[in-house]
């Protein structure tokens, strides 16, 4: 690898990281502005010279006025390309900070100017009779003062120049120089041997080439040569020596040679960064090219990943490490660039990365798009993926077979084998990739990368493609290479393979190739794109002929990737060429000439590449094993953990596969005294009064007490040691009381069946917080009896529930949870998506429509007791999942399922209480084996309203009782759902004992045919009770031209963004449409049935109620 200068050098520390040194000292901004707006100003002449070139033929008085203004600075004003050339060299030295070229301003242009006036000054005031001012031109006045400030500015701003020339630069230069005069001098001799001239001897000839190579006038001193030659002769003599003049000037502001390799430990140092920062640059692995240097921030949590190329410090992807840190690498790369003279540049930064870079002051400019396959949503099945499919079914018909694997898992002769393999289909003799290709395949020091490779039938490889690690899920590709003989599409196979099968790899996104100008060609293949877009377009296929940038293109866009915009940075417009060229060479676009800067120093490396490489490993197995947090224990879990030792040193196992257990503790009551028994349960309460120990143990909800005493077979010392509350264990002994006269079981042994390592609530408080009791729901029901007896109640009520219906002839099923359309009922539903299938689906909100399907085919008396879910509030009223009850009885009608509603509530409470009642929570009974109140929804309203509602009271009547009564509704809402609100409102919390409402407006139930006798009504009814709705009823819908113009309206209102409206499932209406028979619809919420039930609320009757996470350190 090539080296860093003092900048990028640093001594490894112990932990194997690297302290970057203090950057050089950086120049005063006052420096930096002189410096910035000098190299500008430059630049600007430069470009005028040769604008002024341009103009002279047409325009010549035009220009000359313009040079003479300009010529006030001492810099080369009048065109000519001489000038330009030496213009622009000193630009270009200006602006890569090279102390030569700024000291050249100050001796060649300013410093003469400047003394020349001065010396004509004093020449005057010594003589004025003399006149030496007398025919001085304005501009030299200018030009002297002009000089004088800049030679003193200059020479003060020279610290922001460290460039400095390499050793010997001064003679080197001076040699290229007289030789290249000689060579001009001695062309143009020669051609004045064959071209009629008025020279007639050889030294008038020689002196005559020699002066005008020089740039002197051949009549006058010291050469006075009488005679001449054609004007030609003199321009290819000036020409040659230009050409001379720049080549001098160039070999004396290059720069001095760089350091050798870096070292191991500083590799290390950059791989650390990798492994501890991994960023979302697909590059960032590409920093550890055999031909790159790194240069740390100060505190070596970052570092920016160069490579010297032309003159130009091309860095290459985003800087390595902690964001944090960026802005200190990044400077000090700058720093170091203008230290050696060097352009700074960066090649495919991301987003991120260019941002960094443009705060530093650098500006950005798009280059094209990498291309990334995300492994989690590709499917090659997809419509869009037919080129890909064609293009694989070739191999795969040939039996092609493709392997994933990492490169250590590759014996080592068959990856010596893949090398010799990957060369040998290597096309051409440049390896494109600086930015993106590592070029290392087989080395130890990549044990991450994984290689992907196609076999035909015979297991002969015959493709293959290696990827860089990009993280820990990601991989970014360097190798692409197919055998000649392999039949078409063994790379698409590889690609698809590796996209399909990468995310049991744990692999969610895979780096391809990389499109350069991606948006010109898709901009200019736009219906709408215009002609210079078309035009751009067109010499981007052109370049294609050469650089295959569509083919790039073109080959990436086929597997759907998502496109990343990369970028390239520059500090200044004049260097934009240099960097670019710069990058096409790093690239292997350009080639690069011989002597170029920037070779790879791999054999160095190689030497070492085995330790290394176990080094790697080392660094690796320790970054990437994935961390255990640490748990926070309380001082009483560390003593609980501790006993697990003080077990084991007994031979008692803490959690053993089998206990002894003969009698459950309930059976114990009916045991007689001395019988030998064996129980286990939960320890409750413990007492230790010296001579004996007393514990209590818990099963289900019953207690017992077992006695422990010293002069018994039991290990009383032991279970002094060990035995704590809440721990679970096994004692044998007989039934015996105790001295108070308590049945207990008196200890002959005791094993502990499960070692508890928590320790339970306060003995006396208990869970007293309701959500803590719901976060610890284990807890709860270990030790609070109502808790366990609750929960064994829903139990009782579900069960009979589920039996009555089947004594009365219904059958059970399972319908979808996962529905593709939401409908059934007015709710927001939750979403999901199905990656098998790339499509978004719905938890079901209710099963009406797949039991109606059964319905239509047949099944006249069906249900379904299972879960629906709702993406709406969580109160005492409602949980997101909730358990629902939903029949149809063919041929019943809404007063058949009213019916039937009644007698299941009635039996679920005879099964929980074993009579029919309601508990409410004061400890009162209400009765529920009467008759259940049958109310119209208008009558209930008018009720609570005062006032008569009926279906034909006209709306203005309804808004205004809606307004004296606070009630707020749209202006627009229909007669229905204001009644409807009025009822949710006034109504509905307010019902005490069970009521059913019936006859609801028909607009608000979809699904619901409309009432016999007033189509302005739906036979529906809704049952309440204690303030909340239990379940619903209808006369089912089975008109399917109804059904599916109510099902349009409800679509309408969910375009229109209503999250509850249902939407079209047209695989119901079509099912609808082979005829359904008149059928009562039934829907219960089981939930809040028990709830209504035990008089608790819906949190207190889920085993398992949500809860807002919490927050864990």
């Amino acid at each position: 690898m090539t080296g860093t200068s003092t900048v990028g050098r640093e001594t490894p520390t112990p932990d194997g990281g690297r302290r970057a040194p203090a950057p050089p000292a950086v120049a005063s901004p006052w420096a930096e502005t002189v410096a910035r707006w000098g190299g500008r100003i430059l630049e600007v002449y430069a470009v005028w010279l040769l604008v002024a070139l341009i103009l002279r033929p047409v325009a010549h008085h035009a220009e000359r006025p313009v040079a003479e203004v300009l010529s006030v600075t001492n810099v080369p004003s009048y065109p000519s390309l001489f000038s330009a050339v030496v213009v622009g060299l000193v630009a270009s030295g200006f602006l890569r900070r090279r102390r030569a070229a700024l000291w050249f301003v100050v001796l060649v242009w300013q410093l003469p100017s400047a003394l020349v006036m001065l010396l004509a000054i004093v020449l005057d005031r010594i003589d004025p009779a003399a006149g030496v001012l007398d025919d001085v031109h304005w501009t030299a006045y200018a030009g002297g003062l002009v000089g004088l400030v800049l030679v003193v500015v200059l020479v003060a701003a020279r610290h922001a120049f460290p460039a400095r020339i390499a050793r010997g630069a001064w003679w080197t230069a001076a040699l290229v120089l007289v030789l290249g005069l000689a060579v001009a001098t001695g062309v143009v001799w020669a051609l004045l041997q064959v071209v009629p001239s008025s020279l007639d001897d050889q030294s008038a000839r020689l002196g005559w080439a020699l002066s005008v190579s020089v740039g002197l006038s051949p009549h006058e001193e010291p050469f006075a040569i009488d005679g001449g030659a054609p004007g030609w002769l003199a321009l290819v003599g000036g020409l040659l020596a230009g050409a001379a003049l720049l080549l001098a000037v160039l070999v004396f502001l290059r720069t001095g040679p760089r350091d050798a390799a870096r070292s191991p430990d500083e590799e290390l140092a950059v791989r650390r960064l990798l492994l501890e920062h991994p960023s979302d640059d697909s590059l960032e692995y590409f920093a550890t090219r055999d031909d790159r240097d790194a240069i740390f921030s100060g505190d070596g949590r970052a570092a920016v990943s160069y490579r010297v190329v032309s003159g130009v410090l091309l860095a290459a992807g985003d800087p390595l490490g902690d964001p944090a840190s960026w802005p200190d690498a990044i400077e000090r790369t700058l720093a170091y660039a203008r230290r050696h003279g060097w352009a700074p540049g960066v090649l495919s930064a991301s987003e991120k990365g260019a941002r960094a870079y443009r705060d530093a002051g650098l500006a950005v400019l798009t280059m094209g798009d990498e291309a990334i396959v995300e492994t989690r949503s590709f499917d090659l099945a997809s419509p869009s993926m037919r080129p890909v499919r064609h293009a694989v079914a070739r191999p795969q018909r040939e039996g092609y077979t493709v392997r994933l694997r990492r490169q250590r898992e590759i014996p080592a002769d068959e990856l010596a084998a893949l090398a010799q393999a990957a060369d040998a289909w290597r096309h051409g003799e440049d390896e494109r990739g600086f930015s993106m290709a590592l070029e290392r395949l087989g080395s130890p020091r990549d044990p991450r990368v994984l290689v992907v490779t196609a076999h035909d039938r015979d297991g002969a490889p015959r493709g293959l493609l290696t990827f860089v690690p990009w993280g820990r899920k990601g991989v970014s590709l360097d190798y692409m290479r197919r055998s000649p003989d392999a039949v078409p599409g063994v790379t698409e196979l590889m690609i698809s393979t590796l996209a399909s099968e990468g995310a049991g790899m744990a692999i969610d996104r895979v780096s391809l190739n990389f499109a350069m100008f991606r948006g010109l060609i898709e901009q200019g293949e736009s219906v709408a794109a215009s002609p210079f877009q078309r035009f751009l377009r067109r010499l981007v296929l052109t370049a294609s002929r050469w650089w295959q940038l569509d083919q790039l293109y073109r080959s990436n866009q086929k597997y759907e990737p998502r496109w990343r915009t990369r970028y390239l940075c520059y500090a200044a417009p004049a260097q934009l060429t240099s960097v670019s060229l710069a990058a096409g060479q790093a690239e292997g676009f350009v080639p690069q000439w011989p002597g170029a800067r920037g070779g790879t120093g791999s054999q160095q490396v190689a030497t070492a590449d085995a330790a290394l490489g176990a080094a790697v490993r080392e660094q690796e197995d320790a970054l990437l094993a994935l961390d255990v947090p640490t748990r926070r224990l309380t001082d009483q879990e560390r003593a609980r953990r501790a006993k697990l030792d003080v077990l084991a040193a007994a031979g008692m196992p803490a959690y053993p596969v089998a206990v002894p257990r003969t009698h459950r503790l309930a059976d114990v009551d009916d045991l007689l005294l001395g019988h030998e028994v064996s129980v286990s349960g939960r320890v409750v309460r413990l007492r230790d009064l010296g001579g004996v120990v007393f514990a209590v143990l818990r099963e289900e909800n019953h207690e017992r007490q077992v006695m422990l005493t010293a002069d018994g077979a039991a290990d009383l010392a032991l279970w002094r040691r060990v035995v704590d509350l809440a721990d679970q264990v096994s004692v044998t002994g007989t039934v015996a009381r105790s001295r108070t006269g308590e049945l207990s079981v008196h200890a002959g042994s005791w094993v502990m069946a499960s070692k508890s390592l928590k320790a339970p609530p306060d003995k006396f408080r208990g869970l007293a917080d309701p959500e803590t009791r719901m976060r610890l729901r284990h807890v709860d029901l270990a030790l609070d009896t109502r808790s366990s007896v609750t929960l064994r109640g829903r139990s009782a009520a579900v069960h009979s529930l589920r039996s009555s219906l089947v004594e009365r002839g219904f059958i059970e099923v399972e319908t979808p949870i996962l529905q593709r359309v939401h409908g059934g009922a007015n709710a927001r539903p939750f979403r999901t998506h199905i990656n098998a299938y790339d499509m978004d689906l719905y938890l079901r909100i209710a099963p009406e429509l797949f039991l109606k399907q059964l319905a239509i085919g047949g099944i006249e008396r069906v249900f379904e007791l299972g879960r629906n879910f709702r993406n709406e509030g969580a109160d005492a009223t409602h949980n997101p999942e909730f358990t629902s009850l939903e029949a149809y009885q063919a041929f019943g009608d809404y007063t058949t399922m009213r019916h039937l509603t009644r007698e299941l509530v009635v039996a679920a409470a005879v099964a929980v209480h074993g009579d029919a009642v309601s508990r409410r929570p004061d400890g009162s009974e209400v009765r529920l084996d009467g008759e259940w109140p049958v109310v119209t929804v208008h009558d209930a309203v008018s009720r609570a309203v005062g006032a008569e509602v009926t279906p034909d009271t006209p709306d203005a009547e309804l808004h205004a009782l809606c307004a004296r009564l606070g009630i707020e509704v749209g202006e627009d809402e229909t007669h229905g759902a204001v009644v409807n609100e009025m009822y949710d409102r006034l109504v509905e919390g307010q019902t005490v004992e069970p009521t059913f409402y019936t006859d609801f407006p028909v607009e608000t139930s979809p699904l619901t045919r409309v009432h016999r006798r007033d189509p302005r009504l739906a036979e529906r009814w809704d049952l309440v009770a204690f303030g909340a709705e239990l379940g619903t009823a209808y006369s089912e819908l089975i008109d399917p031209i109804d059904q599916r113009e109510r099902f349009t309206q409800q679509s309408l209102l969910a375009a229109a963004g209503d999250p509850e409206a249902m939407e079209i499932d047209e695989d119901f209406l079509s099912a609808l449409e082979f005829a359904m028979p008149p059928t009562g619809g039934l829907g219960l919420g089981v939930d809040r049935i028990y709830m209504t039930i035990i008089g608790a609320s819906i949190r207190e009757t889920l085993a398992f109620p949500f809860v807002k996470p919490q927050r864990r350190s």
